[in-house]
């Protein structure tokens, strides 16, 4: 049955275009508003590679609003037919003050009522919905709609810290291993799972708990017992929506030098965020420094990647 779905999913994209929205939301301090202009623009690039059959926009900085966010929905309700689909991407900060989540943008914040009636007047009937911010657990519910596939960072509104799940989700995009049933594509159900399992390591390798615990269709393989594991594995939807058609195998192989540059860019990355983590308890200046040569010395690593 998973593969007639995949089939089925495959035939119908053929003469169909795929629409990726990406929101980089408001940082509140320079260093994130940096870090999720940069996870918006590498998955920008993923999309991209895609071919002429995607359709990809990305709002950032001013053009994260509110206002911009419901006009290129709305403009979309136009265009989009029901053999489309529609994948929306928003990174950053989110809010939940027990009664509704909002993403956090320039400007009045939005709230996932308000995206869910967004998206209903959208014809797509293969829609994914991530939400990779802080509480946005809370979102499930105002999102969810038959059909529709729901990713969420958080398991709850109360899980409020900042997320490293959208940096590995960016990951799970270029990294041929997140193909995991080697088909040649990456699907919504993959990239969740390749991005929440780098984010369990995440933790465990900087002897941290855990104040994430990525969601798909409010179900969290991490906090379930084996028949909640087993339901997420089979989701046939996530299975379907395929987000990107990465290199061939053998063109995507890295060398072993290339290979260890990775490995060093990750770890850069998670020394980065565990930094953030102990800003609160650090002077100032000494904070800045070590922040300053982290981002430099990963600027020189993502520049030996890009040769």
């Amino acid at each position: 049955m998973r593969y007639l779905l995949l089939g089925l999913s495959l035939a119908a994209t053929l003469h169909a275009t795929n629409y990726y929205v990406t929101v980089a939301g408001l940082g509140g301090t320079p260093e994130y508003e940096t870090q999720f202009k940069k996870w918006a623009a590498d998955i920008d690039q993923s999309f991209r590679s895609n071919g002429p059959g995607s359709q990809v926009e990305t709002l950032t900085g001013a053009a994260a609003s509110r206002e911009r966010l419901a006009a290129t929905l709305t403009r979309l309700s136009s265009q989009v037919t029901e053999d489309d689909s529609l994948a929306l991407l928003l990174i950053g900060h989110g809010s939940f003050d027990g009664t509704d989540y909002k993403f956090n943008v320039p400007g009045p914040d939005i709230s996932a009522g308000e995206i869910a009636s967004l998206l209903n007047h959208i014809a797509a009937r293969r829609q994914l919905v991530a939400v990779m911010t802080s509480a946005s657990g809370a979102a499930i519910h105002g999102l969810e709609k038959n059909g529709r596939i729901v990713i969420t960072a958080t398991k709850s509104g109360t899980e409020k810290n900042a997320t490293v799940f959208a940096r590995y989700w960016v990951d799970a995009l270029r990294d041929p291993a997140a193909d995991t049933d080697k088909n040649g594509t990456v699907s919504a159900l993959e990239a969740f799972r390749y991005a929440q399992r780098k984010t369990a390591a995440y933790f465990e390798g900087q002897k941290l708990l855990a104040t994430e615990h990525a969601m798909l269709n409010g179900s969290g393989a991490q906090d379930a017992g084996v028949e909640k594991t087993a339901v997420i594995k089979q989701d046939p939807l996530a299975s379907a929506f395929v987000l990107i058609r990465p290199p061939t195998e053998a063109a995507a192989v890295a060398s072993p030098q290339k290979q260890k540059l990775l490995s060093r860019k990750e770890d850069l990355e998670a020394k980065i965020d565990k930094l953030k983590y102990q800003k609160a308890a650090m002077p100032a200046d000494e904070y800045k420094r070590e922040l300053t040569t982290l981002l430099l010395e990963l600027a020189r690593t993502q520049a030996e990647i890009d040769r």
